[in-house]
């Protein structure tokens, strides 16, 4: 069989082949696309984290291993674990052990994922209840966005995009001004405090917690930033970091 041809909006290794925080900040508005029983089923990016071999926080600081491999490959290997009983998706950025977590999805319907392709990821994702999710539900946390996507550990882990099957492609739609704030869910004294995660504001409701919820204030909690890491509101607290990558 031929290989799939590859489309033009994919995104090629060398785009991950370099900082972890700048792959991360420029992956927010792609899409994710996932071909599964004939539908392709996509997910627009709007929360990632970087992660980096010498920080507490990263997979990789507790070194290399056979199951960590992917994390010291060149920029764009997939590397998948469970997390919680889920899986969890990342590509390894520049660098050995350098990488980025996509941390939550929007679903994304477009010429080639149309409704069925929605309920197709409705219906892999139920609720606790086995009910379909809202849509802004669907892939609100990086368990959940893949389990939507039908992506699995043992099938991916490890390997490269297939454009056949499952690749990220940029489909023209760029968020501007981004919020950068601190990771989610890195215990206590393992570098919990760099601000190394990034969300879309206009799909902040949506993904794993809200950084502009109320009572989180610009400058102490989150800070602006645009594609390039600089500060857009010159508001961050001196000797906080928020914007300091």
């Amino acid at each position: 069989m031929a290989a799939a041809r590859r489309p033009p909006g994919m995104l090629p290794d060398r785009f991950f082949d370099r900082d972890a925080a700048q792959v991360a900040r420029e992956l927010l508005g792609m899409v994710i696309r996932r071909r599964l029983d004939g539908l392709w089923l996509s997910a627009r990016i709007i929360e990632t984290e970087a992660y980096y071999l010498d920080e507490k926080g990263s997979h990789a600081s507790l070194g290399y291993t056979h199951k960590r491999r992917a994390l010291f490959m060149d920029g764009g290997a997939i590397y998948m674990y469970y997390a919680r009983g889920g899986d969890s998706l990342n590509f390894s950025a520049g660098g050995p052990g350098n990488a980025v977590l996509v941390k939550s999805g929007h679903p994304w319907l477009d010429a080639r994922s149309g409704p069925g392709s929605l309920v197709r990821m409705q219906a892999l994702n139920p609720d606790a209840q086995g009910r379909p999710r809202p849509p802004q539900r669907l892939c609100a946390g990086q368990t959940l966005l893949c389990r939507a996507l039908g992506l699995r550990v043992p099938e991916w882990d490890a390997r490269r995009f297939d454009p056949g099957v499952f690749f990220v492609e940029d489909v023209g739609v760029r968020p501007a001004r981004l919020v950068r704030t601190r990771r989610l869910g890195i215990p206590p004294g393992r570098d919990d405090h760099l601000p190394y995660r990034y969300v879309d504001p206009d799909y902040a409701p949506w993904c794993t917690r809200n950084p502009l919820r109320r009572g989180q204030v610009a400058g102490r909690d989150y800070c602006w930033v645009d594609r390039a890491g600089r500060s857009t509101d010159g508001r961050e607290a001196p000797g906080q970091g928020r914007c300091s990558r």
